[in-house]
């Protein structure tokens, strides 16, 4: 005989709230990677959690048109549209890579309006790299 397994709450009393829960968030970060093929642009709240991303990519630039600083200022403006309506005022921003779109990028986040505590550019640099492989030939 099949044993049956307990049900905890029932969906009938009142309605299922969305999978995104709305959190009000008055502080976070933005991440912005700016690769020389695409801009990604991501909004974690101070614990890290991801808020909202967006990309060159997602936003319909196909191709080299992703790595244009039209692009990443487009990614910039979706992904922080989103955090502003949940009510952040106030962001600190993380800048990595070489790409065309670190400048606008940063241009959209100040326009939108959210307070930048400060900006920091976390391009990982090599201070000698790795070991080069061994010759092949003598």
């Amino acid at each position: 005989m099949a044993k049956t397994i307990p049900r905890i709450g029932s969906r009938r009393n009142g309605r299922i709230s969305s999978r995104k829960n709305t959190r009000r968030i008055p502080k976070g970060f933005i991440h912005v990677q700016a690769s020389f093929n695409n801009t990604i642009v991501t909004v974690t709240d101070v614990r890290g959690r991801v808020v909202s991303w967006s990309s060159a990519g997602t936003c319909g630039f196909r191709g080299t048109r992703r790595g244009t600083p039209f692009a990443a200022q487009t990614a910039a403006g979706n992904a922080i549209r989103t955090v502003v309506d949940q009510g952040m005022q106030r962001a600190e921003v993380m800048i990595k890579g070489p790409g065309l779109g670190r400048d606008a990028a940063l241009r959209a986040i100040r326009r939108s309006g959210i307070l930048l505590t400060f900006v920091r550019d976390v391009t990982p640099m090599p201070h000698n790299g790795c070991r080069p492989p061994k010759k092949r030939r003598v």
